[in-house]
């Protein structure tokens, strides 16, 4: 059924559209220029209007994540979901089960997340947890940067093979992005190891991190893929660590950006960068440099960032960094889990509590918001927590209201936050607050520009997915910035979601949580010739090496219900590698 959504106040940033009052036309999942007279009105009036949410970095299905799950049953206790009114039962705080993850990100007003990290062997887990999850379309990034074939061909200096193999291990595993995470050293982890800054080799490889970072780059574009590489840099969590960051960020910063498929603009996306900030040389002696990250990023064209920014909970940390989080349990002394994920990867899951009270937690809050504030263009910044390292998701809410409120911000330093936060980092001389368009901007705008999908999401331009968010905020009536609970309840708990058209969500409640999304994934091929190569080279290592057969490895698309392939012959619509022609909303 056609629907319009009338006399709402508009965040389109890209559309250019600044709190205009306009109507949305929306017929058969998309939005359009005009509707019939007869169409369902949804009244906005007195409320703001945006895109769906688009979350381009959080850990919500897959391997570890159902780690995550199982071994902390004290957090599943924290937040429980009971069975009614169409939806299944769930539970979880910081790792909510498969079905709650919809629900929680539908209330947001959120539409779209892609699961940062997965390991290829265990993309079937990955996708079937995917197919659990009502509302948000979604995408996995298969993990590269430990990869003992990308590691081999790079030493032998063959970017055709890289690619080659690249292409194929995208289409394998139904992923969508080159994700590289301390490169060198999670393979170095296996050997009992780990590597510190990006020119340390890699044992038995004799490659660095710095090649992999470039060689992936150059790979990247030419496959011409949607999405920037998506770099989780080395050291993370180390004072003096953000020499390698920017070290890191400098690498490819001459490449040219050449996607086949999308709009970016962008070579690199650098990943929860608030934990790469760090100065010193330990943490007694701890400062931050998000003023000299932030000062790169405003002076650099290539690079887009997400925060991971802390929100003070106690959460679970759950990443393909294995060493690191063998760091964090022998500080913490939390239970861990560990797991090598044969010839590709590893990774790691520990508990950990962000007390306010406590120095470095207070510190690594101030640093995340250091970074929102100092980078002065927010269509370099996506809003992300790194889900559920520096904290879950469903406090997307809060870090809104904080990066909105002044007061808010100042009223946690000075009666909640250890001292560290005001004499480590610069948060508290910094008096910025975000206008409701900067917030559509790091939270729906860039996410969709970076990740190559700005034609349909991020927007709402006919043509866009009728994803919408309607939110019971009116900048002409409140001071958001002294009614920042209200806010945060606002952003809480949307009073409309439509997904594809369709009312999901209803002052804060699902309405209609049987409504399943889409998953994007590469189907790209590099050189016939090469590929047939690799692959020869692929079976034979499976039998030699891996403890499953070559045949039993890839996924089919059956596991895919709504399946969105990109790239290839199965392309919908042609790509051009121009900027879209968005029309802009109905007036």
């Amino acid at each position: 059924m056609q629907k319009i959504i009338k006399n709402g106040m508009i965040y389109d940033p890209l559309n250019n559209i600044d709190g205009e009052k306009m109507d949305i036309c929306i017929d058969n999942g998309k939005i359009v220029d005009s509707v019939a007279n007869d169409a369902e009105v949804i009244d906005a009036s007195g409320k703001i209007v945006m895109a769906g949410g688009v979350d381009p970095h959080t850990h919500i299905a897959g391997a570890k994540v159902n780690v995550g799950r199982m071994y902390r049953p004290e957090d599943s206790k924290r937040d429980v979901m009971a069975r009614g009114g169409g939806m299944r039962a769930g539970s979880g705080f910081s790792v909510p089960s498969t079905f709650m993850t919809g629900y929680r990100y539908a209330q947001m007003g959120y539409t779209t997340a892609m699961e940062a990290a997965m390991p290829p062997l265990l993309a079937r887990h990955t996708h079937e947890e995917f197919h659990d999850m009502p509302i948000i379309d979604h995408a996995a990034f298969p993990l590269f940067g430990n990869n003992w074939f990308i590691m081999k061909y790079l030493k032998e200096g063959d970017l055709d093979k890289t690619a080659a193999y690249s292409a194929w291990l995208l289409r394998a595993t139904k992923g969508y992005a080159i994700k590289i995470v301390n490169p060198a050293g999670t393979e170095a982890w296996a050997w009992g190891g780990n590597v510190h800054g990006i020119n340390d080799p890699v044992p038995y490889f004799d490659v660095t991190g710095a090649d992999i970072i470039k060689g992936l780059a150059e790979v990247n574009e030419m496959l011409g893929l949607p999405h920037a590489i998506h770099l989780h840099c080395n050291d993370l969590g180390h004072p003096g660590n953000y020499e390698t960051t920017i070290a890191s960020f400098d690498i490819p910063k001459n490449i040219v950006p050449k996607p086949k498929y999308g709009h970016r603009d962008k070579i690199l996306y650098a990943t929860h960068v608030q934990f790469h900030c760090y100065g010193g040389t330990n943490w007694r002696d701890f400062v931050s440099a998000a003023p000299k990250v932030a000062d790169y990023v405003n002076k650099s064209d290539h690079i887009v960032i997400d925060i991971g920014q802390v929100t003070l909970d106690e959460t679970t940390t759950m990443t393909a960094d294995g060493p690191m989080e063998y760091d964090l349990h022998s500080l913490n002394g939390l239970k861990w889990a560990n797991c090598d994920v044969e010839m590709e990867t590893g990774s790691g899951v520990v508990p950990f509590i962000y007390a306010a009270r406590a120095p470095v937690p207070a510190s690594q809050w101030g640093v995340g918001m250091e970074l929102f504030l100092e980078i002065k263009d927010p269509r370099k910044i996506c809003l992300t927590t790194d889900s559920p390292n520096a904290g879950p998701f469903t406090r997307y809410p809060r870090v809104m209201a904080w990066l909105m409120s002044n007061k808010y911000r100042m009223n946690l330093i000075e009666n909640e936050l250890h001292k560290w936060a005001q004499t480590k980092t610069t948060v508290a001389t910094l008096d910025r607050e975000y206008s409701l368009y900067e917030i559509a901007q790091v939270t729906r705008a860039t996410s969709a520009k970076v990740l190559g999908l700005s034609d349909t999401k991020g927007h709402l331009g006919v043509g866009a997915d009728a994803d919408i968010a309607v939110y019971d905020i009116n900048p002409e009536t409140q001071d958001l910035s002294a009614e920042y609970m209200a806010v945060e309840k606002a952003f809480s708990n949307a009073a409309y979601v439509l997904k594809d058209g369709e009312i999901v969500v209803l002052d804060g409640t699902m309405v209609k949580p049987d409504l399943y999304g889409r998953t994007y994934w590469i189907n790209t091929k590099y050189k016939p010739e090469v590929e047939q190569e690799v692959l020869v080279d692929v079976e034979k290592w499976f039998r030699q090496y891996y403890s499953v057969n070559f045949e039993n490895y890839p996924v089919q698309e059956d596991y895919i219900p709504r399946s969105v392939p990109l790239l290839g012959d199965s392309v919908p619509g042609e790509a051009s590698g121009k900027e879209p022609a968005i029309e802009g909303a109905s007036k």
